[in-house]
């Protein structure tokens, strides 16, 4: 019998869902809307809908299936209480047991687990990506924030209580710029998407640069794709910001590298894509900022998750990982 997981990714805007089998392939997959609406039951109601709907339409594809359990990445999630909590996000307010309210749909599944969705990423990468076999290693997303998650001696790091782990909320610059959680100088405020966009328009301002291929962009309009594509191209003011968001990140791995001593730290995100063009000094910038013991130890390395899908495939690594206790 064919052992499958369920991987439910709640975003902002939509909640993906998909049946993913034991070697990392998403089966089937579909999508509802995160609502606005804040009705915490009639979302529960969708969600379940939906999650037995695609269970119905995997089993026509293979009738022998054991579906082991339901993993879930959100915002804010705390894998000890199974709540999200003041989701910034989402329209739901304070405090909700989703975990409890989902379980009551689904009360045969064996596993019914849910964290936040770095953390979802980083068990994603160790059980189907490239940290398999690996022990100690740190995930970085990269995207609208900068969210971390930590693996030691094989176990996420969740902390006393659920939230451990906020790389990303470091103080890199004090007094610096504002981070979205209204915090000074946070590493998030500087090598996130929109923070690579926020150095853009600095450089920008600074060096008048009107013969910038980002010139005519507004600041609504301009986001980290299009300062790859003008970087492609030789734009200087484009370069400058992979190298600024590539000493930023490097100076903040340094940090985590001092408090953990990983054997790796992988990247996953928008930016990623860039290649060298972040990878590079980011790289550099780390090495430059480690004390001697650490030096040339740690691997920088991309996300061996499928881009696609990685966050479906993520949630439903926290299903294998309730499973193995």
């Amino acid at each position: 019998m064919k052992k499958v997981a369920i991987g439910v990714d709640i975003g902002g805007t939509n909640t993906a869902i998909g049946v993913v089998d034991e070697a990392g392939n998403v089966m089937v997959k579909d999508n509802i809307s995160t609502p606005s609406h804040g009705d915490i039951d009639k979302y529960i109601t969708d969600l379940s809908d939906a999650i037995k709907e695609l269970i119905k339409s995997v089993k026509l594809l293979n009738e022998d299936l054991d579906i082991l359990g339901i993993g879930i990445g959100a915002p804010n999630g705390n894998y000890y209480s199974g709540t999200i909590e003041y989701a910034p996000n989402l329209s739901f307010k304070g405090v909700v047991h989703l975990v409890k309210l989902l379980r009551a749909n689904f009360s045969d599944m064996a596993a019914l687990a849910l964290t936040n969705d770095a953390n979802a990423a980083a068990i994603g990468e160790m059980i189907y990506g490239g940290a398999k076999g690996m022990k100690n290693f740190v995930m970085i997303t990269l995207g609208t924030g900068l969210g971390s998650g930590i693996v030691v001696n094989g176990d996420l790091v969740y902390g006393s209580d659920g939230f451990a782990g906020e790389c990303g909320h470091t103080t890199l610059v004090p007094e610096g710029r504002p981070c979205g959680c209204s915090a000074l100088g946070h590493l998030e405020a500087y090598c996130s998407a929109p923070g690579m966009k926020r150095t853009a328009f600095e450089l920008m301002a600074h060096y008048n640069a009107n013969d910038s291929l980002l010139a005519d962009k507004s600041f609504r309009e301009l986001d980290s794709k299009m300062i790859f594509e003008a970087a492609e191209k030789g734009d200087k003011v484009a370069l400058e910001v992979f190298e600024k968001t590539g000493a930023w990140l490097g100076h903040g791995l340094a940090n985590t590298v001092h408090h953990l001593s990983p054997e790796a730290i992988f990247l996953f995100g928008g930016p990623t894509a860039a290649g060298d063009l972040i990878f590079k000094p980011t790289k550099e910038n780390m090495e430059k900022h480690l004390l001697p013991i650490f030096k040339n130890k740690i691997q920088i390395l991309p996300s061996k998750l499928k881009r696609g899908d990685a966050a479906i495939v993520g949630a439903s690594a926290l299903v294998w990982k309730e499973i193995e206790k």
